[in-house]
């Protein structure tokens, strides 16, 4: 292909990239009661199928994001995608369920890659169209929950939870085949040295506080090893940073994270992640539960698959308007209304949800809200991030996001169950799951009207 032909194409082959590996990579969720039935396990296990991918996912972004930022950057996505795809054969193959779970991390570990993709839009495109690309890739992993849950779904109901898993087998494929031809080599850069105890530290501190937020069981079963691991987990990182401050190539750079936009805006990601991911589960397993419970529309997995698909195609269209809005309105602004349309949502869902086109007009408002959170964000790191730390500074942010979306996935169970006294929880529960909701995106509005640097 020829270098004017591979620039037109690198755009929406970084966002193909993207979006395959969030595919890939939500593919566990709305399998998880056919995985039990199929391998004959229980359901906790089987929710290891996606808790396993989240886990490489987190450990991997901080690590790929390092590697990429240095010459390697291409041998590193070709390299990811393959150990993508051998995953995505190991989830096919009629294997043991062990094989299983290692085909789910290393799927998972493909997540890491939207940051590279970030910093390969930001090296070779001019800058306007550089700002929509990565407002595009922001949003990839929107997008990709509203793909891979309804075509998931599908399959699975047509032929089995391995055809499903096919889905990202042949993405994957597609995706490894247009890396090899259209992504350029990164610009000349000294190679960056990986920090193996930076790796190692910042490692054992997520799966630790992924594994306790995750498995809400613990909090039920085993609270104080819950709490333990959740002490240990805020040591090790304590530790991990304090490393990283004294190492001359670390695995982050942890000074430019304290500039006060990006600390900021790091902890908006936190907080805002909660927030959207607790609403977006509370409605998938709303409308899912059956009317016998005596609420509840008891759609099938394809079906309350459709309902994410307004979610993701408003997200979509949010995500593309950002880089012409942020000129006139500014990030602050940007974010600060991103977070009022999710409230808006929240809301909504607190106060009807009796029949379900309330329960779809709120996963729609939510969409509009995560999609345009989410595009705004990188700009917000971006612009105090040098161009040769964009792939390590927008990995850390998104482990924020893993690590925020992974609490309020978490928090929505753990209020679940203190309102389940049979087999459902009561209709109760989900109220207060949706204005404890309200009240963390409150907080995140009143970070970024409070604390967000005013002149941005």
């Amino acid at each position: 292909m020829s270098p004017m032909r591979a620039s037109r194409a690198l755009a929406p082959v970084v966002v193909c990239i993207s979006l395959v590996v969030a595919v890939g990579g939500s593919l566990g969720s709305p399998l998880i009661t056919a995985v039990a039935t199929q391998y004959g396990v229980s359901l906790a296990a089987a929710q290891w199928t996606l808790t396993i991918a989240l886990l490489a996912g987190a450990v991997a972004t901080p690590v790929l994001g390092r590697l990429g930022s240095g010459p390697r950057r291409r041998g590193v996505v070709l390299v990811t995608l393959g150990i993508v795809l051998t995953g995505s054969v190991l989830t096919v193959l009629p294997l043991p369920f062990a094989f299983l779970l290692a085909g789910r991390a290393a799927q998972g570990a493909g997540l890491g890659l939207t940051a590279l993709m970030m910093a390969t839009a930001r090296d070779h495109l001019d800058e306007q169209h550089a700002a929509r690309t990565i407002a595009t890739l922001s949003i990839a992993s929107t997008v990709g929950v509203g793909v891979g849950y309804p075509l998931s779904g599908l399959l699975a109901d047509l032929g089995g939870i391995r055809a499903a898993f096919a889905l990202g087998l042949v993405l994957t494929a597609a995706a490894l085949v247009a890396a090899v031809i259209v992504l350029p080599a990164a610009p000349p850069r000294t190679a960056s040295r990986v920090d193996i105890p930076g790796v190692l530290l910042l490692t054992v501190a997520l799966i630790a506080l992924l594994l306790v937020i995750s498995q809400t069981a613990l909090w039920h079963e085993h609270t104080a090893l819950a709490v333990a691991i959740l002490v240990f987990s805020l040591v090790m990182f304590a530790v991990w940073t304090f490393v990283e401050l004294r190492t001359d190539k670390p695995l982050v750079d942890v000074r430019l994270l304290r500039h006060p936009a990006i600390a900021v805006a790091n902890l908006v990601m936190l907080t805002g992640g909660v927030g959207m991911y607790l609403l977006l589960s509370l409605i998938n397993r709303y409308v899912q539960t059956p009317a016998a419970a005596g609420y509840g529309f008891g759609l099938n997995t394809f079906q309350a698959g459709l309902v994410l698909v307004p979610f993701s195609v408003l997200g979509f269209a949010a995500g593309r308007v950002m880089p012409h809005l942020r000129s006139r309105f500014g990030a602050r602004s940007l974010l600060a209304a991103s977070t009022a349309v999710v409230l808006a949502a929240f809301l909504l869902f607190a106060l009807a949800r009796g029949h379900l086109v309330e329960p779809v007009l709120a996963m729609s408002i939510l969409g509009i809200g995560v999609g345009s959170f989410s595009a705004a964000m990188p700009a917000v790191i971006l612009a105090a991030t040098p161009a040769a730390e964009t792939a390590s500074a927008m990995g850390v942010n998104q482990v924020v996001r893993s690590v925020g979306f992974s609490m309020g996935s978490a928090l929505g169970g753990l209020i679940l169950a203190a309102h389940t006294t049979a087999v459902f929880p009561s209709e109760g529960g989900y109220g207060a799951a949706a204005w404890t909701g309200a009240v963390t995106t409150t907080v995140t509005l009143l970070i970024v009207a409070v604390l967000y640097p005013k002149r941005t």
